[in-house]
């Protein structure tokens, strides 16, 4: 996550406080600015799709 992009979208878009806005959940925030709808949920199923797409190999 791109937390400084966010929180000075925060502060200076919403005008939020620091407190305020590290009192804000990820969703709650992500909804006040209209990204909710950004990227969708990591599921288990999804995971598991990536870790066989790209699977942790040790170096040889």
């Amino acid at each position: 996550m791109d937390w400084g992009g966010l929180l000075r979208r925060g502060l200076l878009e919403l005008r939020l406080k620091p407190a305020e806005f590290w009192a804000l959940t990820p969703v709650e925030l992500m909804v006040m600015l209209g990204l909710e709808g950004a990227a969708p949920p990591l599921t288990r199923a999804r995971l598991a799709e990536l870790a066989e797409a790209f699977p942790d190999r040790p170096k040889e």
